[in-house]
């Protein structure tokens, strides 16, 4: 060969060389459909989410072809949604479950009640040891815009999923509640996510998105027959004035031409008069502006920003609600308000206030938000993200929130370092190896940070024999990553008592009133509400605690503020309160365990106090109470063994022995 031929080969991927099971014959028929060009979509190749795979295909594309959407049509809402239940899913679908039948969602008031295909009231418990084992399931609420006609919700319900089953061709498991809470009532529909055959049912996204709700909308046009030419005029003239996205709107933008004009004339005279009443409400919002030739511009954003002013307006209307059913109209004004202007509201810095309320933002996407009384004397209304990512908060708690950034953590630096130094790969060998001094536990915690993304962006490749390879861009890919995890979990949230402030005067062990005034004087609180609440449990307590001989006043600087060995000797008061009531249940001595002594026994439980945490760790005789961990929760009732040090304590769980937990 010449030096013009020279011939270099390249490598590519390391793939696995073990032997794999034979595809079925279904599967390879797939396979090749998909590459002689069949299951396409635009701009991507096909795969079994598309619409043309699943039960219910055929059905979805028909019903959407022949879809009657007319003016005197019934108009309904059906919102779908598919959750996984691997993992932590099925803990999330039964908290789910519960909150659906929370109090205040039936027309008296009263709790919601889950119901069935043939029993008015079926357990939760029951129908959520059916799904045990069950791959994902399927979630939708059902709102037709004249649900308020029906007495009853649940007949609606049965016959459209009595459709479904004939649609999808099996028999369904499923379990609904009704919700008349809101101006629009709904149900929410829970269907397990198996066949009668106990095979993993696949619906075709055709019918989810489009042919269920078609299905839906044809039920409620029979039961309560077309709308009439008044019903269309007064929906009509309702949407005028709204300040939010409505259907005029929607198609206003869709007859837009590429500058945003758009003419007030229709050929139906209701339609005509009511486009142009609500040009003339967007003029006002600043969204539209008149143009030459009887035209209007509409406002390129004039959507994004409907939908925000509608966000916004329902913020207010929960506000309103939740503070005027515990008498508190007196921080009603705008004045003390204090509202987000993004549809996902999180709070500049660190807030800190008493938990007025927490509900649902959006059921479907299990978005959570809470409403605080700030020692600023505001009202703040908060996003906090996914449910079932925040454990259940106590009532009347004070709750610290404080809004996490997406960032690069010095975890995503040192892999880059280590694997930028060992050919772009990186292990926990190969860590241990390139820095010595590091401890095991530590590079443990590398390996979970890119396995979590790799599993949730698909950014990192992990090759057979476990190596992670690591591209020059990682820092970027942890970046998105963080990004990502932000819009899942916008906000942390930490509680500082659990109890009220009342309770707190006189309770025997550190409170968070202690630790304020150990800060000293706070310049956020107001001399209302909250605030000032907070100023007279101050007070209080200082009064309790000259009382009981653990705090005297002096004069001079430093008067307004707790000695930090108060707070000592309040922790040993708790922590005593709490042995002595360990021994008189358990009927075992309390032992001490000083620094670089070993606590070893089995994890009898937890203990939760105002100040902490502790874990009990009993041995025949006696019981040892310890600084709790977080990774402890998962271990009660085996052997555990750790070392007492400074900062904490580090655990070994006897059963997987080896494994440490730093």
């Amino acid at each position: 060969m010449t030096s013009e031929e020279r011939f270099e080969p390249r490598l590519g991927r390391m793939r696995s060389i073990t032997a794999k099971a034979p595809k079925s014959f279904r599967s390879c028929v797939i396979g090749a459909v998909q590459r002689a060009g069949g299951f396409k979509r635009a701009g991507k190749s096909a795969t079994k989410s598309s619409g043309t795979y699943g039960r219910g295909a055929g059905v979805g594309r028909l019903l959407t072809a022949s879809a009657t959407r007319g003016r005197t049509a019934r108009r309904v809402v059906v919102k779908a949604r598919f959750v996984r239940l691997a993992g932590k899913g099925l803990r999330a679908a039964a908290a789910h479950l519960a909150y659906l039948q929370r109090d205040g969602v039936t027309r008296e008031g009263a709790r919601g009640v889950l119901y069935g295909p043939q029993a008015d009231r079926i357990e939760a418990s029951d129908f959520m040891g059916r799904c045990d084992g069950d791959r994902h399931q399927f979630r939708f609420i059902v709102a037709p815009e004249d649900a308020h006609l029906y007495d009853d919700l649940k007949p609606l319900t049965r016959k459209v999923m009595q459709q479904m089953e004939a649609d999808l061709g099996t028999r369904l498991d499923w379990a609904a509640v009704d919700h008349f809470n809101t101006g629009h009532p709904h149900t929410h529909i829970v269907l397990r996510g198996r066949d009668d055959r106990g095979k993993d049912l696949v619906i075709a996204r055709e019918y989810l998105s489009e042919g269920f709700r078609e299905r839906v909308q044809a039920q409620v046009s029979l039961d309560l027959g077309p709308r009439s030419e008044r019903e269309i005029a007064l929906a009509l003239q309702a949407e005028v004035s709204q300040e939010r996205l409505t259907s005029i709107d929607r198609q206003l933008r869709r007859e837009a031409d590429d500058q945003g004009h758009v003419v007030a004339g229709h050929s139906d005279p209701a339609m005509s008069a009511a486009r142009a009443g609500r040009l003339v409400k967007l003029q006002a919002l600043g969204l539209a502006e008149k143009a030459s030739g009887g035209r209007w511009r509409l406002d390129p954003e004039m959507e994004t920003t409907l939908r925000q002013m509608g966000e916004r307006g329902d913020i207010i209307k929960t506000l309103h609600r939740a503070l005027t059913d515990r008498g508190l109209e007196a921080t009603l004004s705008e004045a003390q308000m204090h509202l987000p202007s993004a549809p996902s509201p999180v709070p500049v810095g660190a807030l800190t206030g008493r938990l007025i309320e927490r509900g649902i933002l959006e059921e479907q996407s299990d978005r959570h938000y809470v409403i605080l009384e700030g020692m600023d004397g505001r009202t703040h209304f908060v996003d906090i993200g996914q449910g079932a990512a925040t454990e259940a908060l106590p009532k009347e708690a004070v709750l610290q929130v404080t809004p996490r950034r997406p960032e690069i953590r010095e975890v995503d630096r040192t892999v880059l370092t280590v694997a930028q130094a060992n050919g772009g790969y990186y292990t926990i060998e190969i860590h241990l190896m390139f820095d010595p001094t590091a401890r095991r536990p530590f590079a443990e915690t590398h390996a979970r940070r890119l396995e979590a993304i790799r599993r949730t962006t698909g950014a990192i490749d992990r090759l057979p024999d476990g190596r992670f390879r690591i591209d020059p861009d990682y820092l970027d890919k942890a970046l998105a990553y963080e990004r990502k995890d932000v819009a899942r979990l916008p906000v942390s949230i930490t509680v500082q008592a659990s109890r009220t402030l009342d309770k707190l005067v006189s309770y025997k062990g550190v409170t968070w009133l202690d630790r304020q005034w150990v800060a000293g004087p706070s310049t956020e609180c107001a001399r209302t509400g909250f605030g000032e609440a907070l100023r007279v449990a101050l007070q209080a307590r200082r009064q309790w605690l000259l009382e009981e001989g653990l705090w005297m006043p002096v004069t001079g600087p430093g008067a307004e503020t707790l000695d930090r060995s108060v707070l000592k000797t309040l922790h040993q008061r708790e922590m005593t309160e709490v042995a002595v009531g360990l021994e008189a249940n358990t009927g075992k001595s309390c032992r001490t365990v000083p620094r670089g002594g070993l606590v070893e026994g089995r994890l009898r439980e937890i203990i939760a106090t105002e100040s902490e945490k502790y874990a009990v760790v009993e041995r025949a005789k006696d019981f040892a109470l310890v600084p709790w961990r977080p990774v402890l929760d998962k271990h009660i009732g085996q052997e555990v063994s750790g070392l007492m040090r400074e900062g904490g304590i580090n655990w070994t769980i006897c059963r997987a022995r080896g494994l440490e937990i730093d």
